[in-house]
C-alpha cells in the first residue's frame, strides 16, 4: 500500500538554446536520476526541449520537427521505468504552433496540452509564435500515434487512488481564472506547472506567494517547474526557480541560479480527505450553466489513464520526503508557536468572557490541583476577568486535598492562587469520601475505580455547590486529549459549567503555560509554573509513594500524550486509515518509539475513543481554538455505541506482520 504518497520532481535541465540533441540527451539524465529517486512524476521547464528564447528561430521548421521526434524519443527512453515525465515543446498542429507541454509514461505519449494564455505585453512577445490553447479536447495525430490535445485533460493513475494529473504551462497561473481552477475542480490533486518565467528583483517572493496559494486555494499538489541556466540572456536571466506545494505548505525549493531537481511526497490521500470535509469544495459534477463554472470550463474534460507497473507497499523501512510533524497541534517554529500561544490564550479568555457577561453570574469557581490543566485554565479564567476589568477576587480557587495528593502539588496550588491574587478555599474531600464509602459499603482498603472515582465526584460536587452559593459558574479544567480518550470521571472532573480547556490537546496545554511563565514579570510565579510542568501528569486518586513521590502517572496508564495527539489529529482532521497512521508515526517517532510501542498505543487510542464517545456526547459548552475539536456540537457528530472493530482488525492485520 502506498499509503497515498506520490513522489515528484520539479526539474531544471541545463540546455542550450535550439539544441534539441543536447536538451534532450540532458533531460534523459535528468530522468535518470529522477528514478534513481524514486519519483513517480517529473515536470520539466516550459519549451525546455528547445529552449524558451528562441525568437523566431520558433518559425523554423527544422527546429520544430526534431523537437516532435526529440518528444517521443523521450517517451521511448522511459518504457519500463514506470514515471511520468511531462516536458515542455513547440508543436505545429493545423498550420498553428502551440506552446504546449507532453505528458508521457511507458512508451506512449498521454495527452498534449497547450498553453492557453499567451503573454505579449513587457519582455514576452510569445504571440508573435505562439497561438493560445483551448479547453475542448480533440484527438490529433502525433508522431504517427492519434493522442489527445487540449487544455481539459485529466491523467488519472488507476493504481494509486487519488492521483489525477493535470498541467497548466506558466503564464495560466498568471491570470484571473487559471486553467488549475477547473483542473481540480473536474478532479485533478497535482497541477503540474511549466513555466519559464525570466527573474527580476523580488520577482521570487511574489511567484512562491502565488504558487502556495494557488495550491491552497485548490486544495492540490503544485509542481511549478522553471527555467534555468542556459537559456538565452540577451534580454533576460532565469534562474531556475522551482517549487513544489501541498494546500499552501512549501514542500520543496530550490536555489536559484542554480539549475536544480527538487523532490517531495505529495499526500494525495490528505488533499482528497481535506476535500472531503470541506462541503463548500465544488462538486466537479456540477451543471456547467453556472457563470463561474461556465467560465472555468468544467464540463468535457477526457481523462488519460495509465497504471504504473511496480507499487511497492510501504513499510518502516520507506523513504519519505516530506516532514511529518510529530506534534501537529504546536508549531515548530518558536516566534510562530509563541503567537500562536497568545491567540489561543486569548480565544479561551473571550469565550469565557462572554459567558460569564451573558450569565451575569458574580464569580467563577475552580478547582485547583497543582496539575497542567487547572493550571491553564486558572490563568484563563484570571484573563476573563481581567478583560471584563473585574476583581480577582471573584475568582474563587478551591484546592481539594485528597488520599493522593502529594505536598508538591499542594505548594505549587497554593503558590499559584495566591500569585495571581484570586480567593483561595480550602476543603479537604477526606472525611466526606471516607463517610460516602462507609455509605455505600465500600472498603477503603480495595483502591479500585470507585476509590477513585468516588474522589473526583466529590469534589465537583463540592465546586458546583461553591458556585451556587456565590452565584457563579464552575469552569471546566479538562482538555481535548482527555475527552478523546475518556480519561475523565463521568459527572466528576467530567462535568463544569464551561470548559475553556476542551478544545485544547495536552501537548498544547503544557506549551501554553510555558509561554505564560515565559512571558510574564513575576519570578515566583515564573518558578512555580515552571514546577507544574515538570510534574509528571496525575490525577493523584491514589495515594502517593512512600517517599512523597506522585503514584499514579497518567501516561503509564492510558500512554504518552504526544503519541495520543498524532494520532487523535490525523484520525480527525483527516480520517487516515489506521495503517497509514500507523506508518506516519514510525516516521514521526523514528528517534522517540519503537513500532511495538506504538502499535501498542495505538490500539488503545482506538479502543478508548470509540467506547468513551458518551462522556463526549454531554461535555458542557467550551470555545474551539483549532481545526480538531471532540465537540457533540461542533466538530465530531458520532453516535455514542459506534463499533471500532473495522479499526482494530487493521491494526491486528499489522500486528501479525
Amino acid at each position: 500500500m502506498d499509503y497515498g504518497f506520490v513522489r515528484v520532481a520539479a526539474i531544471t535541465p541545463y540546455l542550450r538554446v535550439a539544441d534539441v540533441e543536447f536538451n534532450t540527451e540532458e533531460i534523459l539524465k535528468c530522468i535518470d536520476d529522477a528514478v534513481e529517486k524514486e519519483a513517480r512524476v517529473a515536470v520539466f521547464p516550459e519549451l525546455c526541449i528547445t529552449g524558451y528564447t528562441c525568437g523566431d528561430l520558433f518559425l523554423q521548421s527544422a527546429m520544430l520537427k526534431e523537437a516532435g521526434c526529440a518528444v517521443e524519443r523521450i517517451a521511448q527512453y522511459i518504457t519500463d521505468k514506470d514515471i511520468v515525465v511531462i516536458v515542455g515543446f513547440p508543436m505545429i498542429n493545423d498550420s498553428k504552433l502551440y506552446n504546449a507541454a507532453a505528458v508521457l509514461y511507458d512508451g506512449a505519449v498521454l495527452g498534449i496540452v497547450p498553453k492557453t494564455n499567451i503573454p505579449n505585453y513587457s519582455e514576452f512577445y510569445e504571440a508573435r509564435h505562439f497561438t493560445g490553447g483551448f479547453r475542448k479536447i480533440k484527438d490529433i495525430k502525433f508522431n504517427g500515434h492519434t493522442v489527445p490535445f487540449g487544455t481539459n485533460i485529466i491523467f488519472d493513475c488507476k493504481n494509486v487512488e487519488n492521483m489525477k494529473i493535470a498541467v497548466e504551462i506558466c503564464e495560466d497561473l498568471w491570470v484571473p481564472i487559471p486553467p488549475s481552477m477547473s483542473h481540480a475542480i473536474a478532479g485533478a490533486t497535482i497541477i503540474a506547472n511549466l513555466s519559464a518565467g525570466d527573474e527580476t528583483v523580488c520577482k521570487d517572493v511574489y511567484r512562491k506567494g502565488l504558487v502556495s496559494s494557488q495550491s491552497a486555494r485548490l486544495v492540490c499538489g503544485y509542481v511549478y517547474a522553471s527555467a534555468g541556466e542556459g537559456e538565452s540572456t540577451t534580454d533576460m536571466v532565469f534562474s531556475g526557480h522551482n517549487l513544489i506545494c501541498e494546500n499552501g505548505s512549501i514542500m520543496a525549493e530550490s536555489t536559484r541560479f542554480i539549475n536544480q531537481s527538487v523532490f517531495a511526497d505529495i499526500d494525495v490521500d490528505k488533499l482528497s480527505a481535506e476535500r472531503r470535509r470541506m462541503n463548500t469544495y465544488p462538486d466537479n459534477m456540477q451543471e456547467a450553466s453556472d457563470s463561474i463554472y461556465s467560465m472555468a470550463g468544467i464540463a468535457d474534460y477526457r481523462v488519460a489513464g495509465f497504471s504504473f507497473k511496480n507499487l511497492k507497499d510501504r513499510t518502516e523501512e520507506t523513504s519519505l520526503l516530506r516532514n511529518i510533524d510529530n506534534a501537529p497541534f504546536v508549531p515548530s517554529n518558536m516566534e510562530e508557536r509563541e503567537k500562536r500561544c497568545n491567540e489561543i490564550l486569548t480565544l479561551q479568555a473571550m469565550g469565557l468572557k462572554k459567558r460569564l457577561a451573558h450569565t451575569h453570574g458574580d464569580t467563577a469557581v475552580i478547582g485547583i490541583s497543582g496539575g497542567l490543566d487547572s493550571t491553564l485554565a486558572l490563568l484563563v479564567t484570571v484573563k476573563a476577568f481581567d478583560f471584563l476589568g473585574k476583581d480577582r477576587k471573584s475568582v474563587i480557587a478551591v484546592t481539594m486535598p485528597g488520599f493522593g495528593t502529594t505536598d508538591r502539588t499542594y505548594n505549587n496550588a497554593v503558590t499559584l492562587i495566591q500569585k495571581l491574587g484570586v480567593s483561595f478555599r480550602e476543603i479537604s474531600i477526606a472525611d466526606a469520601v471516607n463517610k460516602h464509602f462507609e455509605d455505600i459499603g465500600h472498603d477503603k482498603s480495595i483502591k479500585d475505580v470507585t476509590y477513585e472515582n468516588a474522589q473526583a465526584r466529590q469534589r465537583t460536587y463540592l465546586l458546583m455547590d461553591i458556585a451556587n452559593e456565590t452565584n457563579g459558574m464552575v469552569i471546566g479544567t479538562g482538555d481535548m486529549s482527555e475527552l478523546a480518550l475518556g480519561w475523565a470521571t463521568y459527572n466528576g472532573d467530567h462535568m463544569s459549567m464551561y470548559g475553556v480547556n476542551s478544545s485544547v490537546p495536552k501537548t498544547l496545554v503544557r506549551h501554553l503555560v510555558r509561554y505564560y511563565a515565559d512571558t510574564c514579570e513575576d519570578d515566583t510565579l515564573r518558578k512555580v509554573l515552571y514546577d507544574v510542568l515538570d510534574t509528571p501528569v496525575s490525577p493523584e486518586l491514589l495515594p502517593p509513594e512512600d517517599n512523597g513521590e506522585i503514584a499514579q502517572k497518567t501516561e503509564d496508564l492510558v500512554g504518552p500524550y504526544e503519541l495520543h495527539d498524532f494520532f487523535m489529529y490525523n484520525v480527525l482532521r483527516f480520517g487516515f486509515e489506521p495503517g497509514k497512521i500507523y506508518y506516519m508515526s514510525l516516521k514521526a517517532f523514528e528517534l522517540v518509539y519503537d513500532k511495538k510501542t506504538i502499535l501498542k498505543w495505538l490500539k488503545v487510542f482506538y479502543r478508548r475513543f470509540f467506547s468513551q464517545q458518551f462522556k463526549r456526547s454531554c461535555i458542557p459548552d467550551g470555545v474551539k481554538v483549532g481545526s480538531v475539536t471532540v465537540s457533540p456540537r461542533g466538530d465530531l457528530r458520532m453516535p455514542s455505541d459506534a463499533c471500532a472493530a473495522l479499526w482494530l482488525k487493521q491494526l491486528e492485520k499489522l500486528s501479525a506482520e
